[in-house]
């Protein structure tokens, strides 16, 4: 199965370049990169491909009678191959249709079931999330005519007329199952991107999409067990992979809707709400007295010119306070900057979706004219959120 997600509260934004290393690692092997993108391999894979030239091999015979059985093996080790290069390029169709919107991608992992794109940022516009969703099962189209345009003008019933025409035909596959109208499908995020366009709220794009899911996860179950029922040839192939994909599917879905409660501005709750009251210290305070006066209120150090050093961060700040209680306040700031001021009026997904993304504990509230309003904690907010959850 070829999809891709975006990231959540727990697809974390890595900001140490070691962390980020580590983290392509995560799962499998470090291939390549593509624009920038780690491509990763998992050790699912090699069963998946396992699996495939298991139950490949003894077809080629059916396809090309007289094949012998080392170059069916072989044959059906190169299709896995391909196959594997198919749901690359799907995945790098998502990806770099993101990239071309501005949202960054963490990277594209190739597992049991075929791959996923990890892209790290919520689509702002239900047209930027139809677009990424798209590309994906557009290059499988492409692909699936391109070999099958060779297919036609080979002759049949040679190995390698089998090779290129299954090739199509997995294409062909790859992009009817993953425009099926159910997240965490392709299709499901394209039936959200165009009910979030109608309805101008993502939330109800994703609620209808996640039942589009289940619908799809039910199909396949009842296709499994009609295969059984009717005694088909492939039916214990056909029940195993229809019920590891429908557990999939449901799983993802399920994590989708998670993931939307999570990044929704909890119900009945406003930003002054959540947000402390502010006051502004010199920056040349000591930090002992910086601790006392905060008095569980945010803090603006301001430098003697008249330019914020940041907000005192008040861990920070008591381990300063307990080694050297007269240091400057300023040593224990967090830098304020453009992604950690949040408007007063800005729209609470919007703002939801700037705290996700930035690594920062603590955000600047300003009103219209820019003057500090409060200070809203990233676990506040988290806190509010789970709660209406």
């Amino acid at each position: 199965m070829a999809t891709h997600q975006t990231a959540r509260s727990h697809h974390p934004l890595y900001s140490a370049c070691v962390a980020a290393r580590t983290s392509e690692r995560e799962g499998g092997l470090l291939l390549f990169r593509v624009a920038g993108i780690p491509v990763v391999l998992a050790p699912s894979w090699w069963i998946g491909s396992a699996i495939v030239v298991a139950f490949y091999a003894p077809l080629v015979d059916d396809l090309a009678p007289g094949t012998p059985p080392g170059v069916g093996l072989l044959l059906a080790a190169l299709f896995a191959v391909f196959l594997g290069l198919s749901v690359l390029a799907h995945e790098l169709g998502h990806c770099l249709a993101a990239l071309r919107l501005g949202l960054p991608v963490r990277r594209l992992r190739l597992y049991l079931l075929g791959g996923v794109s990890e892209i790290m940022r919520t689509p702002g516009r239900p047209s930027h999330e139809g677009v990424v969703a798209g590309a994906g099962p557009a290059v499988s189209v492409v692909l699936a005519v391109f070999f099958g345009i060779g297919a036609l003008v080979m002759t049949p019933g040679d190995v390698v007329w089998v090779l290129v025409f299954q090739i199509a035909a997995a294409n062909v596959a790859v992009a009817v199952f993953n425009l099926l109208p159910g997240l965490p499908l392709d299709g499901g995020r394209i039936v959200r991107a165009g009910v979030w366009a109608a309805t101008g709220q993502r939330a109800v794009g994703t609620r209808v999409a996640v039942v589009g899911g289940f619908v799809v996860a039910g199909a396949l179950v009842v296709w499994a067990l009609y295969g059984i029922a009717e005694g088909a040839e492939d039916r214990w192939l056909r029940f195993g992979v229809c019920a590891l994909t429908a557990w999939v599917v449901v799983a993802g879905a399920r994590s989708e809707l998670t993931s939307e409660r999570r990044r929704t501005w909890p119900v009945g709750v406003t930003l002054d709400d959540l947000i402390l009251p502010v006051l502004q210290l010199p920056a040349e305070s000591p930090v002992r007295d910086a601790l006392s006066t905060a008095a569980g209120r945010g803090v603006v150090l301001v430098r003697a010119d008249g330019v914020a050093a940041g907000l005192l961060d008040t861990e920070l700040a008591r381990k300063l306070a307990a080694a050297s209680p007269f240091a400057p306040a300023e040593q224990a700031a967090e830098p304020i900057l453009p992604e950690t001021v949040l408007l007063a009026d800005e729209p609470g997904e919007e703002i939801v979706e700037r705290v996700r993304g930035t690594a920062a504990w603590q955000f600047l509230v300003v009103d219209m004219e820019g003057r500090p309003a409060g200070v809203l904690r990233r676990e506040d907010l988290r806190a509010a959120i789970e709660k209406g959850v």
